[in-house]
């Protein structure tokens, strides 16, 4: 009796097993370098999407830094178990769309699955730069920010000068050091995060200059870079004559210098917009933030600037569904939702990067609320973008990167004189982009 119990309730207990089966969503992994409250964030935001319909399931995995996700994507990606999302970093698109049947390019990842995802929906410089030449979507902008000026304004006081005065051209940020100096207002005048995503991308960008050949990259792989032509020489004289007066200190590399400006100690500081939320919460000082700064000899107007952080990129992988690209697809069209995209600007500090959600966060009312919350926005869109504010689109661009700063350092160790630094600079990095153009073309 016991038995035939058994063999009775076997296939009721198969058929309870494929109907869970069947009602199981379609899962896919998404790695990213959201750490600390940022990924608590877009975990909530994953949660929200999981939440939203039965059919998808989206699992986040923290993978570390940029580069770190990178690096794992590509190694994943040859063993054949690349997630189905990656989290890249700007300066990493040229890779991305080099990377061919790696990556599904958005446009045709909504081809395919019948998910709308238009690339009008978002803020022009924004989809600019993550765009192909034709316009298409490569991939889906997520976390964007741009460069700021931020000042303490509690030091600005101590040393006599108007914090609400502008800072427009650097020869007001030069004046106003000086004052920070002499009152000793505060520990360091002025210094920067992100050397040289602020001082020559962000930069070139401002001044309308060229950056490379090929519309900066962006009409081929092979351009030839101009990091020795004289708007970067002055720039970069700038920046070390003023180290030399004891003005602008230079800090270190990539995000590694923000904590210092955090704890009150700088005056002046180059930061992402993405900052802000974090001296919201932790500043014991008063703080503004102002537009870039520019030189007037060599642009009389500065135009818009150009977007940081990273995209999101659809990845293939062996034996991987139609409806796995469809979660990821309709992944992609939520977080793009006005709603979701303003919640994660006003989180976060990182810039809405569709229309609809830069309407929608000022009609919450969130701008009039924190001042200075919209100041990105206006620096992105406050021209068209031309060939060279569109962004910079370089095969090895994050060694580029690298190079530049090695340079940088190496001038204000042995007082090299710009121009050499950057001749230097040019050589090095336009033998990683010739290397990158030759491995892309077999």
């Amino acid at each position: 009796m016991k038995r035939r119990t058994l063999i009775a309730s076997a296939p009721a207990t198969a058929l309870v097993a494929a109907t869970a089966r069947a009602a199981a969503p379609t899962r896919v992994v998404l790695w990213h370098a959201m750490g600390g409250a940022l990924g608590d964030k877009l975990q909530s935001i994953v949660d929200a999407f999981n939440k939203s319909q039965a059919d998808f399931a989206v699992d986040a995995v923290y993978k570390g830094s940029y580069p770190q996700v990178l690096t794992a994507t590509i190694a994943a990606w040859r063993a054949g178990k690349a997630p189905s999302i990656a989290q890249v970093f700007d300066v990493g698109t040229a890779d991305m769309l080099g990377a061919g049947r790696a990556v599904v390019d958005v446009y045709k990842l909504a081809e395919m699955t019948g998910v709308p995802i238009e690339a009008s929906t978002y803020i022009p410089a924004v989809r600019g730069y993550y765009s192909l030449n034709d316009g298409k979507m490569g991939a889906a902008p997520f976390n964007s920010s741009t460069a700021l000026m931020w000042i303490n304004e509690d030091a600005f006081e101590k040393a006599g000068l108007d914090p609400k005065a502008p800072l427009a051209t650097w020869d007001d940020v030069i004046k106003a050091a000086r004052a920070v100096k002499a009152k000793g207002a505060a520990e360091i005048p002025v210094m920067t995060s992100w050397p040289t995503w602020v001082h020559f991308e962000q930069f070139a960008a401002i001044h309308n200059v060229e950056y490379a050949t090929l519309n900066d990259g962006f009409g081929g792989p092979n351009p030839k870079l101009r990091l020795d032509s004289h708007p970067f020489v002055r720039n970069l004289d700038t920046l070390l004559t003023m180290q030399k007066e004891g003005l602008f200190h230079y800090e270190g590399r990539d995000g590694k210098p923000s904590p210092i400006f955090y704890a009150g100690k700088a005056a002046i500081t180059f930061d992402s917009s993405s900052i802000y939320g974090q001296l919201v919460k932790s500043a014991k000082f008063r703080f503004a933030n102002a537009y870039l700064p520019y030189h007037p000899s060599i642009i009389k107007s500065p135009i818009n600037s150009i977007i940081g952080g990273a995209a999101f990129w659809a990845m293939t992988a062996p034996g991987r569904g139609k409806a796995e690209y469809e979660a990821v697809a309709r992944f992609f069209k939520f977080i793009s939702e006005p709603q979701n995209d303003a919640g994660w600007a006003e989180a976060t500090g990182y810039v809405p990067v569709t229309l609809a959600g830069n309407d929608y966060i000022a009609k919450q009312g969130f701008y009039a609320k924190q001042p200075g919350g919209d100041l990105a926005v206006k620096q992105l869109t406050r021209t068209e973008p031309t060939k060279y504010s569109r962004g910079i689109r370089l095969g090895g661009m994050p060694e580029v990167r690298v190079i530049i700063e090695e340079e940088w350092e190496s001038a204000i160790q042995n007082g090299t004189p710009a121009h050499k630094a950057l001749a230097r600079a040019q050589q090095r990095s336009q033998a990683v982009v010739d290397r990158f153009a030759r491995a892309l073309h077999g």
